[in-house]
């Protein structure tokens, strides 16, 4: 769950409330000046404290150099100051692991988060982006970026529509107790959420309704959404309670009515380059950590349909983009190209029928194997931002 870049409003908003390091004590932020347009900012993320050397940027392309110093695995986020849209993350930063993170924001009042552990609040910042000088661009690679986004929010669109279509099926077959034809339409129907799972995720108010995994719920939180309903289709051990008709019937309104207002949303968003490739490495980070371990399908087990998803929608991304590497870092494209082909030609292998092998007929080989495939992926995928938003 999570990833995304969204376009924000030019008027200053207000920020949300800023929770501390702890509830006692605020966040060890480095005061002062702006940073510089095209300069750095770092974070240091320990156990305790989210340290920046800015809590001030210029508008523009803003890179934050990421560092782990403390002794869980944390994750940073840039999110808009209405505390649920997320601008930029990056995820999964082992102890003494260093990661990047390159967006694109307009001026306005943000809030910067690390989230050690990667669960809970975590620790947050206010962040202000102020108007800088706006510079003078090349307009043939203007022109170039806005055909990409273009053709990715077309794609949104298509699969956004695609998931509510599907979702209406799902949610009256499994509401009408028809096992079989809820569960042939799990894995098929989630491709497309999948598919699209960084804009899904950017909205953080909807997306642990529709997609939070039981493993991962917080004290309090009610199990709804897909991984409920997949939970009630697939569990039948003695000791499990299945769902009433009228609970079934819940789930599968609740589940109607979220996606529409997802889908409504994501037609409505404004992307930047950043965004589709942020995206693109957001997909494969969430292969990395939910997918190729089989823990994102605890019960179906059908994680090779999202793996394949998720790989189809950040090559959608990133040939979208393609033509802004071309002339400038020919050797990246021809990089990330082979290293698509190659981790395709892995998931080909697993087809079976119109879907795919289950996650429990793999053996640990064959889950290693494409464990590198995704990592030699993920690597060049991270130098794609820097690139496309020159």
């Amino acid at each position: 769950m999570k990833t995304f870049k969204i376009a924000l409003p030019l008027a200053l908003v207000t920020v949300v409330g800023v929770t501390g390091c702890t509830s006692n004590s605020a966040p060890s932020v480095a005061s002062g000046s702006a940073a510089a347009a095209g300069s750095a900012i770092s974070v240091s993320s320990t156990d305790t404290a989210c340290n920046l050397s800015s809590t001030e940027s210029t508008s523009g392309t803003l890179t934050f150099n990421v560092k782990n110093e403390g002794s869980q695995v944390t994750e940073f986020y840039l999110v808009a100051s209405d505390g649920n849209r997320i601008v930029g993350e990056v995820e999964n930063i082992g102890p003494a692991l260093s990661r990047q993170l390159t967006v694109v924001a307009g001026p306005g009042e943000y809030i910067a988060q690390c989230k050690p552990g990667m669960s809970g609040d975590g620790l947050k910042m206010k962040f202000t982006v102020k108007a800088g000088a706006s510079g003078s661009a090349d307009a043939n690679r203007v022109t170039l970026q806005e055909k990409a986004v273009a053709n990715y929010q077309s794609y949104v669109a298509q699969e956004a529509d695609a998931l509510e279509a599907g979702t209406e099926k799902f949610a009256a077959a499994f509401a009408a107790g028809k096992t079989d034809e809820a569960k042939a339409l799990y894995p098929s129907v989630r491709m497309h959420w999948e598919r699209i799972e960084p804009v899904a995720e950017s909205f953080g108010d909807l997306d642990p309704i529709l997609d939070a995994r039981e493993a991962d719920l917080e004290a309090g939180q009610e199990f709804t959404g897909w991984h409920r309903a997949e939970k009630d289709l697939w569990v039948t051990d003695k000791a499990y309670t299945k769902l009433t008709t009228a609970e079934r019937q819940q789930i599968a309104d609740g589940l109607v009515t979220n996606t529409k207002e997802l889908v409504k949303r994501a037609k409505e968003v404004k992307f930047t380059v950043d965004a589709l490739s942020n995206g693109s490495k957001g997909l494969m980070d969430e292969v990395a950590t939910g997918k190729v371990t089989g823990e994102e399908e605890a019960f179906s087990h059908t994680d090779m349909w999202d793996f394949a998803a998720n790989v189809e929608g950040a090559k959608k991304a990133y040939e979208d983009l393609r033509p802004l590497l071309k002339g400038t870092n020919d050797e990246l494209d021809m990089t990330l190209s082979s290293r698509f082909a190659a981790l395709e030609k892995l998931l080909a292998g697993y087809k079976k029928g119109d879907g795919y092998v289950l996650y429990t007929e793999l053996s640990q080989p064959q889950v290693q194997e494409l464990s590198a495939a995704v990592d030699a992926l993920s690597e060049p995928l991270s130098q794609l931002t820097s690139e496309v938003v020159k």
